[in-house]
């Protein structure tokens, strides 16, 4: 289930996702836009990558950024991602 937590200028989402769904939710907000940062974290709550994304985040200069969340995929089994929006 999402916990949404609002802030004064952005707003976050969480969701909490197995590994093999990490990496189609991370397209999932990708393409919806309107996202600035994507953390992912372990179900211990450590931070393993942080993801600044910009409006103009398209194509190529995406495609390292997916090979690393799908590398990750592969090494968790539970990891949380936040969403931070304008």
């Amino acid at each position: 289930m999402p916990v949404t937590k609002q802030t004064k200028t952005a707003k976050r989402q969480s969701f909490t996702v197995r590994g093999d769904e990490l990496l189609n939710k991370v397209k999932e907000v990708v393409k919806e836009g309107n996202v600035r940062k994507i953390i992912i974290k372990d179900k211990e709550g450590r931070v393993l990558i942080e993801l600044p994304l910009t409006v103009g985040v398209v194509g190529v200069v995406l495609a390292p950024v997916l090979a690393a969340v799908g590398a990750i995929a592969a090494l968790v089994t539970e990891c949380t991602i936040t969403i931070e929006r304008k």
